[in-house]
């Protein structure tokens, strides 16, 4: 019993210690591996060829696994064949006879790896026929060599490098311990062999960009992040008359003028702290011994984290442009002097625009110095803010153009006052047709501009008198129910609407539809007047949509209706209740369809006009007794307008009063200082059922038989209503006659019987001579009767 504890005991120790061991191996497996890694990382810091790192990693597994041989082989991508890597401690025999034989699956375990891109076991190579093809077994095995684990080194993106492969003098498979191994070298073997291939192929590009930039005609050189020379292409050397032996060394320190050399190196330096592209100007010694310009740019370049890892410069010789700067400086001293004795405002403007310089006329017009004018607020300081972004985008656009341009803007004074001017900008231009320069002169316009703006200001009040005085021509007055009807002008005019007028006869209907035609976007064109009662039924068709030749007796040759004359503008109906119905028909397709047919023909003419009626009669009943279609009237009523009779705006009798009177007075010659108080009294107690032409001709008739300058009435001639309904009731169109007869024979007697001519009766009352003629007949009265009367009166 005793021996049995005994002896489990000491299994236990046994055991113990042998744990202990293992672990001890594996700390010191990981941390030689550790310390192999730390190494291979060294090497790659400090330059060690490929070579050398693969050979380092075979010594580290060696090392670890007693009695291991290692081998890493390359795979060449272009030709597809296994290629010496590293082998340490393998024959050299073996390492020539593996070199050059292609990646497949008969070359042996290392092609098999490269080909299958995974690990190839050969545990016991004198059994293993795999590779017998080319001979492999039988070579290693002449070698000593006996199991062979070869495993493939892959890059990141799945690409074969190489393989890694594991020799041994006695036949066996790898263990965890060793695929541990070998995955920790293939890895280590990646990253040295990505590196060194990236290095190499990076090497390879700057090889190529260099005999490419050695072909430029430029200088071009390459500084590191501190500014140090790290390459000037072969151009700036021969320019330097260097060989390309000769060690890469700051050339701008070493060669620039020994005027230039402490401010360019400083101002350098200060660029290159600041990490952003610079440029410079710098005289650089030549072979010859000669000093010339050059214009020297230089940009960085940054790495992903946004390091400078490079600066990579220019230099293009400007000796050429430098010596014009010159002259032209000599030229632009030259030019002050004559600029300063000229007393035009002048300034010198850079190829950018910015001021170079300003004459002696605009500082001391401006108060400014040398200083303000050059500072970058000077044009702030100077010009007006209202015209401050103007100009700015004005002068900006005719720099851009590059040809003469000029712009005008307020200029302030060195008392503050701002004065008109106007800036002329000229470009001056070198031999290769570069803007080098431009001028700028300054005409004070200011007196001109005040005449401008005082004419634009009498114009415009001008414009808005006659179109106030257009648009409401012979509208008078203030009153609440005017003002609602104009208001509702003012709307409806813009648009391109129908309108109905309303309104009892007399009440200015016609004054309303051309108010809305001055307003309308039709106003330059015509505005055509039609008075449907005043035309024959027979004859109306004819008028309004026109006639072909031979379309009815008479018709001799094919005429324009109304509409197609109004064409583009508006056409007034007028007294629209009175069209006849078959009219009607042709009248409603022109609003539906916007086309006329003239009567005889058969073709459709399109016709764009505006349509306004107007009428004195109750439509709707006119539609309840079948004398007005119902559609039509749908169709004129967009925009009914009701004029009010002048009963409904007692109001505006004394303006409209003292209008007439002004009217009649001027034509008739006659000079009316004041109104009649009992008169306007009488007026404005009168229901005037004409309206307001019936107080027209009433106040026409008192102005021809008035001989005083007080204005008044026979108070006969007006009755209110009540007195007029006591006596006998006169039809109101013999009273209208008789009283526009009374008016006429006045004026006729004035006038010794003459109807036309300045002195005439027509001009006396404001009217066309035909329409006195017209009048004249229709009312019997015989003129010649007034002709005698005069004859006998100058004997």
């Amino acid at each position: 019993m005793k021996t049995t504890r005994h002896n489990e005991a000491n299994q236990r120790s046994v055991t113990h210690d042998n744990l202990s061991h293992t672990d001890i191996e594996n700390r010191k497996q990981a941390e030689t591996l550790l310390a192999g890694e730390n190494r291979l990382l060294e090497m790659l810091a400090t330059g060690c060829t490929l070579s050398e790192i693969l050979d380092a990693l075979c010594r580290l597994i060696e090392d670890i696994a007693s009695g291991s041989l290692c081998g890493i082989v390359l795979v060449d991508p272009i030709s597809n064949r296994l290629k010496h890597g590293a082998a340490p401690s393998l024959p050299l025999s073996y390492n020539e006879s593996i070199h050059g034989r292609p990646v497949n699956l008969y070359s042996g375990p290392c092609a098999m790896a490269a080909y299958l891109k995974e690990q190839v076991i050969a545990a016991d190579v004198a059994s293993d026929t795999r590779w017998d093809t080319y001979e492999w077994r039988a070579l290693a095995m002449a070698h000593g060599l006996k199991a062979c684990w070869s495993t493939p080194i892959l890059s990141s993106d799945e690409k074969v490098l190489g393989t890694f492969a594991i020799y041994s003098r006695e036949p066996g498979r790898p263990t965890a311990q060793h695929q541990h191994l070998i995955g920790q070298i293939t890895h280590l073997a990646t990253v040295a062999i990505e590196q060194k291939y990236g290095e190499e192929k990076l090497r390879q590009s700057e090889k190529e960009l260099r005999q490419l930039i050695d072909a430029v005609p430029q200088h071009i050189f390459v500084l590191g992040p501190d500014g140090s020379c790290l390459y000037t292409n072969q151009v700036a050397r021969e320019y330097h008359g260097l060989s390309p032996n000769d060690p890469q060394e700051d050339h701008l320190a070493k060669f620039v003028h020994p005027d230039d050399r402490e401010v360019v190196l400083s101002e350098r330096q200060r660029l290159l702290l600041n990490g952003a592209p610079y440029e410079l100007e710098a005289r650089l010694l030549g072979k010859d011994g000669q000093y010339r310009w050059f214009l020297i740019r230089v940009s960085p370049s940054r790495d992903e984290q946004g390091h400078i890892i490079r600066w990579y410069g220019t230099r293009t010789e400007i000796e050429d442009r430098k010596r014009a700067e010159e002259k032209l400086r000599q030229d632009e001293r030259e030019l002050r002097r004559i600029t300063d004795a000229i007393d035009q405002r002048i300034a010198v403007h850079g190829p950018d625009g910015r001021i170079l310089y300003v004459n002696r006329a605009m500082r001391e017009y401006s108060g400014l110095g040398v200083e303000d004018v050059m500072a970058d607020d000077f044009r702030a300081r100077l010009v007006h803010p209202d015209d401050l972004e103007r100009s700015r985008d004005e002068r900006q656009h005719g720099l851009e153009r590059g040809t003469p341009f000029e712009l005008e803007l307020r200029a302030r004074r060195k008392d503050g006052q701002h004065r008109w001017f106007l800036i002329r900008y000229n470009p001056l231009r070198d031999e290769a047709g570069r803007i080098i320069r431009w001028y700028s002169t300054g005409t004070d316009i200011d007196e001109r501009k005040r005449d401008e703006e005082r004419i634009q200001k009498e114009n415009l009040a001008l414009r808005e008198e006659i179109d106030h005085s257009s648009m409401f021509e012979e509208i008078v007055g203030s009153s609440e129910v005017i003002r609602k009807v104009l208001t509702q002008v003012t709307k409806v005019a813009p648009s391109d609407s129908t309108v109905l007028v309303l309104g009892e006869t007399g009440t200015g209907k016609e004054l309303i539809a051309r108010a809305i035609h001055k307003r309308s976007k039709r106003a330059s064109r015509a505005f055509i007047t039609v008075n449907c009662a005043a035309i024959p039924a027979s004859l109306i068709a004819s008028e309004l949509f026109g006639h072909e030749k031979g379309a009815f007796t008479g018709a001799l040759q094919r005429r324009l209706g109304r509409f197609e004359l109004a064409d583009g503008g508006t056409i007034f109906l007028d007294e629209i209740g009175d069209l006849p119905a078959e009219t009607q028909i042709g009248l409603l397709r022109v609003l539906q369809e916007r086309e006329i047919e003239r009567v005889g023909g058969s073709q459709s003419i399109s016709v764009d006009v505006r349509v306004l009626a107007a009428t004195n009669r109750d439509l709707k009943a006119a539609m309840a007794a079948g004398t007005f279609r119902q559609d039509l009237f749908y169709r004129l009523n967009v925009f009914p307008i009701q004029v009010p009779s002048l009963r409904e705006r007692v109001d505006d009798i004394p303006l409209l009063v003292t209008y007439l009177i002004e009217r009649y007075a001027k034509k008739a010659g006659k000079k009316i200082r004041n109104i009649q108080e009992e008169t306007l009294e009488l007026f404005q107690a009168y229901d005037w059922p004409g309206n307001i032409r019936e107080l027209q001709n009433v106040i026409q008739r008192a102005i021809v038989l008035c001989d005083s300058e007080i204005f008044s009435v026979d108070e006969t001639w007006l009755k209110p209503e009540g007195h007029r309904l006591s006596g006998s009731v006169v039809p109101l169109g013999a009273t209208l006659a008789e009283h526009e007869k009374e008016i006429i024979e006045a004026a006729l007697a004035d006038c010794g019987g003459q109807v036309s001519g300045p002195t005439g009766a027509a001009a006396k009352l404001g009217l066309p001579r035909q329409t006195l003629e017209s009048k004249i007949t229709t009312l019997g009265i015989n003129k010649n009767r007034f002709k005698t009367r005069q004859a006998d009166y100058a004997r």
